[in-house]
């Protein structure tokens, strides 16, 4: 498992349906070493923190593997020069080695310098169309299961490219990233997980109180 690119980006303003949008999914790889600070990369930032960034999502990580299936479904004209260059997905970190259904809530990692703990799949919003140029990316995206998923950042310290990704600790409860989309897309009534999401201690209380109010709805 290693890290192939880091990507980072300050916000921008473009412009959506006549309107100015600030956003930072605009990301662009970078040579060298990056600092991981406790909210973000430095000379990254989320431009709406109400629904970007904070603590449980101060990195998102994309696996590189995902590239390939994107590669065939999306047709040429919205590739930048025939290709998806890393970050297209507004990721911090392309990876290999860490697909959705292997990464628990909870699991613990090294890289390079920092320590950085998986929290939660990352679900798209309208400004993935605006770097794709074509609205239907947003549910094309979750249909897909191909999420990515944020991390929090535990010890801050630096990450380059090529750095190797070292698991340091298994969450015990082996609930994975790909398990909570599909709790939350796909199987909304597996009251067997539901029970044990919501005790995860590592599981961002806003996503906690999705799968409660899921539960009170069905009368649990």
């Amino acid at each position: 498992m290693k890290v192939i690119s880091v990507n980072v980006s300050l916000p921008r303003i473009v412009e959506y349906n006549g309107e100015p949008v600030a956003t930072g999914i605009f990301k662009e790889t970078v040579p060298g070493p990056v600092m991981v600070r406790r909210l973000n990369l430095d000379g990254d930032a989320q431009a709406d923190l109400s629904v970007h960034g904070g603590v449980s999502k101060a990195v998102y990580a994309y696996p590189s593997e995902h590239y390939e299936y994107w590669k065939k479904e999306l047709p040429a004209a919205y590739l930048k020069h025939g290709e998806l260059p890393y970050g297209m997905f507004g990721e911090n970190l392309t990876t290999a080695g860490l697909l959705e259904d292997e990464v628990n809530v909870g699991d613990r990692f090294r890289l390079g310098g920092a320590e950085l703990r998986a929290t939660e799949p990352r679900l798209p919003c309208y400004k993935l169309g605006i770097k794709f140029g074509r609205p239907d990316i947003v549910k094309r995206f979750l249909q897909s299961r191909r999420t990515g998923f944020y991390l929090a950042v535990e010890k801050e310290g630096e990450i380059a490219k090529g750095d190797e990704i070292k698991l340091l600790e298994r969450d015990k409860n082996n609930i994975t990233i790909s398990d909570i989309t599909r709790l939350y897309a796909f199987e909304k009534e597996d009251l067997v997980t539901l029970r044990r999401v919501v005790e995860l201690e590592s599981l961002s209380e806003s996503w906690r109180e999705h799968f409660l109010d899921r539960l009170r709805k069905l009368g649990i």
